[in-house]
C-alpha cells in the first residue's frame, strides 16, 4: 500500500449521482475522472475549488470557489461547461455556500442557515428553506425523479433528520435518528431508505424514509470515532451493503439484506419478542465486516459502493444471496482505492485490494 501520512492536500471530493465518475480539487485545479478506468477526463488549472459538482457524466459542473482569490468567491456558485470551458451561469450569496446537490430537474444550494432549491433549467428559485445552522453543509440528496428527497439536520443538540420533498417542494418528515448532533446522512438512490451517524460514530441507524420509521441500527464499534462517508450500495429496492469510512482508518460494510433475514427469523423466537429490533440488530456482529486500517488513521476518506454483483441463490429478500460488490475509495491525501468485498451465502466476507494509485500524479487525460 502506498504512504499516506502526508497531510491533506486535497479540498473537495465528490462522486457523480451513479458512481461512474468523481471529482477532485486541490491547491490550484480540479480533476474529473471516470470510475470504472481511472482515466483522467478533464482538469482545469484556475485556482482552488471548494466544491465541484457533476451532473452524471454530463459537461455540466457546478463549482464554488474556495476564496483564495477575488475571482473564486465561495459565495459565488459558477454553473460550468466543460466542452467549452466557460461559465454558463452564476449565482451569487449573501454567505458561504457550504454544499450544492443536482439532479436533472433540480440545483440545491445549502448555506449556513438557509437551503435554496432551483429549477435546474431555468435557475428560477422555487423554494426557500429555513434550517438550523449548519456549518459544515451536512446533506444528503437522492437523484431519483419519482422519490427526490433532500435530507438536512432539524438540531443542533440532537441527531433529528429534516427530510424534503425536492420535487413536490414540501416537508415529508422529521426524524429522530440519535441523542447527539449528526455527523454523516446519506440517502439510497432509489430515495427509499437513509442512513445516518450521530457525532459518537458507534451506531449507524438506517431508516425507511416513506413511513420515517426506525428499521435497523448496526454498531460500527465500541468506541467513539468521526464518520466521514455513507454510502449504500445501488439497488432498485432494499440496498444490499451500506459501507462507511471513519478516522480509525477502517471501511466498515453492513448487510442490509442479511439483517431482513435474521429479523424475520427472530420475530418467531422468545428472544426476538424479548428484544426490540433496534437493540438486537445492534448487538449482533453479523450484519458487519470490516477492513481494518484500510487508511492512515485520522485521513479523511469517502468511500462508495459503484457496483454490486449477485453470484448465485434468489434475489427474494427472505433469502441470502452471495455477492460481490466494489467499493471506491478516495483519500484527502489524494489515493484512489478499489477493492471487491466478497461475502458468500453462509455471511463469510473477504477485502481484496484491486488498485491503488496517486491522483495527484495523473497530469494529462488519457
Amino acid at each position: 500500500m502506498a504512504n499516506q501520512s502526508s497531510p491533506s492536500p486535497i479540498y473537495c471530493v465528490s462522486f457523480n449521482q451513479d458512481n461512474s465518475g468523481f471529482a477532485i480539487s486541490w491547491k490550484n485545479s480540479f480533476k474529473i475522472f471516470d470510475s470504472t478506468t481511472g482515466r483522467l477526463c478533464y482538469e482545469r488549472a484556475a485556482g482552488a475549488f471548494v466544491i465541484v459538482e457533476m451532473l452524471y457524466s454530463s459537461d455540466l459542473l457546478a463549482i464554488v470557489g474556495a476564496g483564495e482569490q477575488a475571482s473564486l468567491s465561495p459565495r459565488r456558485l459558477c454553473l460550468f461547461k466543460t466542452t467549452t470551458g466557460s461559465p454558463l451561469r452564476e449565482l451569487n450569496f449573501l454567505t458561504s455556500i457550504l454544499a450544492v446537490r443536482m439532479n436533472k430537474k433540480r440545483l440545491v444550494v445549502v448555506l449556513l442557515e438557509k437551503t435554496f432549491v432551483y429549477d435546474l433549467n431555468t435557475l428560477v428559485m422555487l423554494d426557500t428553506i429555513d434550517t438550523v445552522p449548519n456549518p459544515k453543509g451536512l446533506c444528503a440528496f437522492s437523484p431519483c425523479l419519482e422519490a427526490c428527497y433532500l435530507a438536512v439536520p432539524a438540531s443542533v443538540t440532537k441527531g433529528s433528520v429534516l427530510v424534503y420533498n425536492v420535487m413536490d417542494l414540501q416537508s415529508h418528515s422529521e426524524i429522530d435518528a440519535h441523542r447527539s448532533p449528526l455527523a454523516a446522512i446519506a440517502l439510497s438512490s432509489n430515495g427509499m431508505y437513509i442512513a445516518t451517524a450521530s457525532e459518537q460514530g458507534t451506531l449507524i441507524r438506517v431508516h425507511l424514509v416513506s413511513e420515517a420509521t426506525k428499521s435497523f441500527s448496526f454498531r460500527r464499534g465500541t468506541y467513539p470515532s468521526t464518520i466521514y462517508s455513507l454510502s449504500f450500495g445501488p439497488s432498485t429496492e432494499l440496498p444490499d451493503i451500506l459501507v462507511a469510512t471513519s478516522s480509525s482508518g477502517s471501511i466498515h460494510a453492513f448487510s442490509l439484506r442479511l439483517a431482513i433475514n435474521q429479523r424475520s427469523k427472530r420475530s418467531t423466537s422468545f428472544l426476538g419478542s424479548v428484544l426490540p429490533d433496534s437493540v438486537s440488530d445492534a448487538l449482533d456482529p453479523a450484519h458487519h465486516h470490516v477492513l481494518h486500517n484500510a487508511v492512515s488513521s485520522g485521513i479523511r476518506s469517502y468511500a462508495v459502493v459503484r457496483k454490486i454483483d449477485k453470484l448465485e441463490g434468489s434475489s427474494s429478500p427472505s433469502q441470502f444471496t452471495s455477492l460481490r460488490a466494489t467499493v471506491s475509495v478516495i483519500t484527502y491525501n489524494g489515493y484512489f482505492q478499489e477493492y471487491t468485498l466478497s461475502i458468500n451465502n453462509k455471511n463469510e466476507s473477504s477485502w481484496t485490494l484491486e488498485r491503488e494509485f496517486n491522483l495527484l500524479s495523473i497530469t494529462t487525460t488519457r
